[in-house]
C-alpha cells in the first residue's frame, strides 16, 4: 500500500512524534542488545539482585522485550509517519502508552533508581510521545476503517 508523501509535507507534530519515536527506538534497541548479550550484567552493570521478585532469573528476556516492543515498535511507527499512514497518530499513541506501561511495571517490579536516572527519562519521553501523540489525533482525527459493512442484526442477536 502507498501513501503520497508528496501531496503534504509532515506537520511539526507529525515531525515531533517522528523524532521522540527514534530516539526511543535506538535507545531501546541498544539496551535490548545489551541486556540480550549479556543477560547477568555482564556489560551492562546490572546486579541480579534487582530482578527478586520479578518472574526473570536474567535480563535477557527484559532486553528481549525491550528491543523487540520499545525498540522495533518505534521504529514502525516512525516509518507510518514518515510515509504518512493514517495509523500513525494511533501508532504514536500507542508507542508513547506502551512506554509509560513498561516503566511503570519495572518501577512496580525492582523498585525506582536515579543511578542513572533511566526511568525518570523515560518515563518523561513516554509523557511526550504520548502528548505529541493526543495533540496529532485532534488535529486529523481518529483513522476511519473502511472497506467493512454493518450488517444489520435479526431479532435473535446473529448477523442476517
Amino acid at each position: 500500500m502507498q501513501f503520497d508523501r508528496t501531496r503534504q509535507p509532515l506537520s511539526r507534530v507529525a515531525k515531533g512524534a517522528l523524532a521522540l519515536e527514534v530516539i526511543l527506538s535506538i535507545g531501546a534497541l541498544g539496551g535490548g542488545l545489551i541486556l540480550m548479550l549479556a543477560p547477568r550484567g555482564e556489560i551492562m552493570p546490572l546486579p541480579l539482585s534487582a530482578l527478586a521478585g520479578s518472574p526473570f532469573d536474567t535480563y535477557f528476556v527484559p532486553g528481549l522485550i525491550l528491543f523487540g516492543v520499545l525498540g522495533l515498535g518505534p521504529l514502525i511507527a516512525a516509518r507510518l509517519a514518515w510515509l504518512r499512514h493514517p495509523l500513525a497518530p494511533t501508532a504514536a499513541f500507542v508507542v508513547g502508552a506502551g512506554l509509560l506501561i513498561w516503566v511503570a511495571v519495572e518501577v512496580a517490579i525492582i523498585g525506582y533508581s536515579n543511578e542513572p536516572p533511566l526511568q525518570a527519562i523515560y518515563g518523561i519521553l513516554g509523557v511526550a510521545i504520548l502528548l505529541v501523540a493526543l495533540r496529532w489525533l485532534l488535529d486529523v482525527g481518529l483513522p476511519r476503517v473502511t472497506g467493512m459493512h454493518r450488517r444489520p442484526f435479526n431479532r435473535r442477536g446473529s448477523s442476517a
